[in-house]
């Protein structure tokens, strides 16, 4: 490891740390040469996932643009940014579980839906009504019936 401050690579770990959270490791170093210490993150490099649109487009998974999904969801909700955290990385986890690094835009949007459903009926509505692309009251009226049975 190279330090930041003399450009040596003449460094030695002084501390680890795991981060399960994050999936990495914290090492503290210290420079053999200038004395000075400095903090690096050792993690797994992850495949990436790519989402097939419904037009056939593919794009890159993008956890930040689906957490921001969800989190708009349960605006006003008894949903805690906690909850929606582990919903996301839940389905993240499942996804790079899979055999296949692509997976249909519909089938993440069902799986949100069915964890949103669990938890919260109107972060639930509001996020079908969108990814299930709601355009009249009939569609929502459809939707409410399904949840009051």
């Amino acid at each position: 490891m190279k330090c930041p401050y003399c450009g040596s690579t003449q460094t030695e770990v002084v501390e680890t740390r795991d981060n399960v959270e994050l999936g990495s490791i914290r090492r503290r170093r210290s420079c053999l040469s200038c004395s000075k210490r400095f903090t690096t993150y050792e993690r797994v490099e992850n495949v990436n996932l790519y989402v097939i649109k419904k037009d056939g487009r593919r794009e890159q998974f993008d956890r930040d643009k689906l957490r921001k999904g969800v989190l708009t969801a349960c605006e006003k909700t008894k949903v805690s940014v906690d909850a929606v955290e582990r919903i996301v990385t839940d389905l993240e986890r499942e996804l790079r579980n899979n055999d296949s690094v692509e997976i249909k835009s519909k089938e993440i949007g069902d799986i949100i839906a069915k964890k949103l459903k669990k938890i919260d009926q109107v972060a639930y509505i509001r996020f079908a009504s969108v990814f299930r692309r709601f355009v009249d009251i009939e569609d929502f009226e459809r939707e409410v019936k399904k949840l009051i049975k």
